[in-house]
């Protein structure tokens, strides 16, 4: 299988490091996933929107990794928002074990954070790709 594509979102005002890091580990040779786009710094405008839109539009899945202020990113809030309405499955990270990390306001209620380990990363990442894949039916269950 080729590799997972992932679209990185990430506070670049106060997270860069962890935008960093997680490239990093996308580049070793048994990650199964790449970053193929990320999170970058502009003006929130329509222009913004649909270049985004187009991004997540061409990645498997969305990776959100949250730090201390993630709740107050209109940006990560937005690029979200988008992978909710594209059908983009997605999972958040805590980025910061020392500290307290938040969601984006658009969360659920149900959405919840993983602790950023390389297991429960690979994990996650395999665990989200299978569980946005519609339920395959046997022929034989299915209604004439």
């Amino acid at each position: 299988m080729s590799d997972v594509r992932i679209y990185l979102s990430f506070d670049v005002d106060h997270d860069r490091d962890l935008g960093t890091r997680f490239s990093e580990q996308s580049r070793r040779g048994d990650s199964g996933f790449t970053v193929s786009q990320r999170t970058e710094a502009a003006e929130i405008t329509e222009e913004w929107c649909e270049t985004v839109r187009r991004r997540i539009r061409g990645v498997d899945q969305v990776v959100i990794i949250c730090g201390e202020h993630t709740s107050e990113s209109v940006r990560m809030d937005s690029e979200l928002r988008i992978a909710q309405e594209e059908g983009k499955p997605y999972f958040l990270l805590w980025g910061r074990r020392d500290r307290t990390c938040t969601m984006p306001p658009r969360v659920t209620r149900s959405g919840c954070m993983y602790s950023w380990t390389w297991e429960i990363l690979q994990q996650q990442i395999a665990e989200t790709l299978r569980s946005a894949r519609p339920l395959e039916i046997p022929d034989h269950y299915k209604r004439p």
